[in-house]
Order: C-alpha cells, then structure tokens, then sequence
C-alpha cells in the first residue's frame, strides 16, 4: 500500500473541504435532524462517489492527454473563476 500517496490525498481533501459549502450545508442539515448519523452517512456517501467520479474521469483522461496537459487546463480553469469572482454580479429588480 503507497501510505505516502494515501496521506497526501487525504490531507488534501481533507483541507480542501474544511468550510466549503458542502459542509456548511452539513451542519445545517444536521442542526435541524433528529437523527445525525443518517445526514452524515448520506455526506460521506455523496463524498464517497463524487470522488468515484473524480478518480474515474481523472484515470480515463490520462489516457488521452497528457498529464501536463491536464493540470494546464485545470490551473486555466481555476483561474478563469478566480478572476470571474472579482467582478461583482448585475442584481436585476
């Protein structure tokens, strides 16, 4: 088993989640249900496949573009939201 591998992505997740809308949306669901430990089952599932997905599309586009050429595209990406949030949205009446 690679524990190197395995630690940094789960530090990476891990930190990448911590306050992001998934889990203030968590804690919300959670303050209103009688029963917690169904809302955090259905958390850790939904995080559960949509990192499925993750990995799968990840490993399936590796096989057709270079990894280089991935992270390239995911850096533009991020950076084309980062630079779109600076400007403030039109509230129409």
């Amino acid at each position: 088993m690679n524990w190197q591998l395995l630690g940094l992505t789960f530090i990476t997740v891990f930190l990448a989640e911590i306050g992001d809308k998934s889990q203030l949306a968590t804690i919300a669901l959670s303050g209103r249900a009688s029963a917690p430990g169904w809302v955090l089952l259905g958390t850790a599932g939904a995080l559960i496949v949509s990192s499925f997905f993750g990995v799968f599309l990840g490993e399936r586009l590796t096989q057709i573009l270079p990894l280089d050429a991935l992270q390239v595209i995911a850096a533009a990406g991020f950076f084309i939201l980062g630079i779109r949030s600076l400007w403030p949205k039109k509230v129409e009446k």
